[in-house]
């Protein structure tokens, strides 16, 4: 399990007496990235209290510290660094995570991440051309992949086919759970649309 994440001595030190300045008995770090495997993916830490553990959480237990890593992040946080610097200033956290953004799915990652892995790899580049683009805002249970356009797709008057015909198609073509794709951009707003 060390060799995902490396915590240097420094940074264990350092989150071990944010713990102890908290003064809550069972208090752990999280670990997760919020989007990952795409361009907005964020490394975040926090503090996990006892019921907000998962129950596939990792656990790293260390020396001073324990660490909650959720398990869909996993593979984002390989070669991961977080290291403490001692400055004038009091010093700097800082959390390297070279893979956070690289596209890692397999069949068994979430529908979320391997929708997003279409977006980013297929769909986007094809959109890019008329300087727009699409994000995935959720994943709903009537199994719809529900999206947002935005840049040049946004108010654009041929959106409903590129959604019919392109998105909505490599969806449901690529990823099985995906039954259709609905649009909630406001496309009244064309300031930048490529089509009006």
């Amino acid at each position: 399990m060390n060799e995902i994440i490396n915590i240097t001595k420094s940074a264990e030190e350092y989150l071990a007496k944010l713990i102890d300045d908290k003064n809550e008995t069972d208090l752990s770090i999280r670990i997760f990235i919020s989007d990952p495997g795409t361009p907005k993916a964020e490394t975040c830490l926090a503090y996990c209290k006892p019921d907000e553990a998962m129950p596939d959480d990792m656990i790293l237990n260390l020396d001073l510290v324990s660490v909650n890593i959720e398990k869909r992040s996993v593979p984002f946080l390989k070669d991961c660094e977080v290291n403490f610097d001692n400055d004038t200033f009091g010093g700097q956290l800082t959390i390297k995570a070279p893979n956070a953004r690289l596209p890692n799915v397999s069949p068994d990652s979430s529908v979320e991440d391997r929708i997003n892995y279409v977006i980013y790899n297929e769909i986007n580049p094809m959109l890019e051309s008329h300087g727009g683009e699409v994000s995935l805002v959720e994943f709903n249970t009537n199994n719809e992949a529900v999206l947002q356009f935005g840049g040049g797709c946004q108010g654009c008057g041929m959106v409903d086919v590129t959604l019919k015909d392109g998105i909505e198609k490599t969806l449901i073509e690529q990823i099985p759970e995906v039954k259709s794709v609905k649009d909630l951009t406001d496309h009244s707003i064309d300031d930048n649309a490529y089509y009006k």
